[in-house]
């Protein structure tokens, strides 16, 4: 595996005239920023060695590199999931090249289902912490030193100064956010009205099936990590008919995306 992140990072600076600083994973429905990159080059993952691909509606599946907020940068418009029948190794593999590129700050962005009574349909929710509820852990197996240590310390992985940074940009924009702990699972099924209970006893505050491998596996690199969820949906199944589909993940992710987009922008720059 190591060979191959190594083999796939070698091919991609053939590739780009600039290391990229930043990575930025965006979700479902939130591939839209990957289209504000200046002086992209873009790159589908059918074309990159050693890559899955995606095969989710609502991610285009491609690298783009290129500036944003005056920093070089390389998004995952698209990323893989463990529902999708790839293994943790797969689907944190773009993380571990990104290390080999060079990338020191990682943003992830994701489509979350809201726990906390709260939160509404359409908030913007600045992970603070997470819950690894996935069947599998991205870093069991064979230890690299490359990579990282044996045994990482999970106290302190999303990075309180951008969090404030963050937090301040809303602000000034007048966006209000949430925060919040995020609980990944495996899907796809979306949960059942007693999974939703279940997860907000855990001290959960959204639920979703992505970013916690990816921040596992950049933690382990020694990534600062930013996360930001947009509540597509409440969790208050039992007294409503309505069901949640992807289509409606996809719309209202689209529909808030510009907020999200200003924050992230203005973090990057400041970063």
């Amino acid at each position: 595996m190591l060979g191959k992140i190594k083999q796939t990072a070698d091919f991609l600076k053939t590739k780009i005239t600039n290391q990229p600083e930043v990575a930025i994973i965006l979700g479902s429905g939130l591939g839209g920023l990957g289209n504000k990159i200046e002086n992209s080059i873009k790159i589908k993952y059918q074309d990159i060695p050693n890559f899955p691909v995606s095969t989710v509606e609502g991610h285009s599946g491609q690298l783009v590199f290129g500036t944003l907020a005056g920093k070089n940068v390389v998004a995952m418009q698209g990323r893989f999931h463990f529902y999708e029948g790839y293994g943790m190794k797969e689907v944190t593999f773009p993380v571990r090249v990104m290390h080999f590129l060079g990338v020191k700050n990682l943003i992830v962005s994701n489509a979350a289902g809201g726990l906390n009574p709260k939160f509404n349909q359409g908030d913007l929710m600045i992970i603070t912490d997470h819950i690894n509820f996935f069947p599998e852990h991205p870093l069991r197996g064979k230890n690299f030193d490359e990579l990282g240590t044996r045994f990482p310390d999970m106290s302190k992985v999303y990075n309180e100064k951008f969090v404030k940074i963050a937090e301040n940009i809303a602000k000034k924009n007048n966006i209000s956010i949430q925060k919040g702990v995020y609980i990944g699972s495996s899907g796809p099924t979306l949960e059942t009205p007693a999974e939703y209970r279940m997860f907000r006893i855990f001290g959960a505050d959204a639920t979703g099936m992505s970013t916690v491998p990816e921040v596992i596996a950049a933690h382990h690199q020694g990534m600062k990590i930013f996360g930001m969820s947009v509540i597509t949906n409440v969790s208050d199944k039992e007294n409503s008919d309505e069901e949640t589909t992807h289509e409606e993940v996809q719309d209202v992710a689209g529909q808030v995306e510009p907020k999200m987009t200003k924050i992230i922008e203005g973090l990057i720059e400041i970063m």
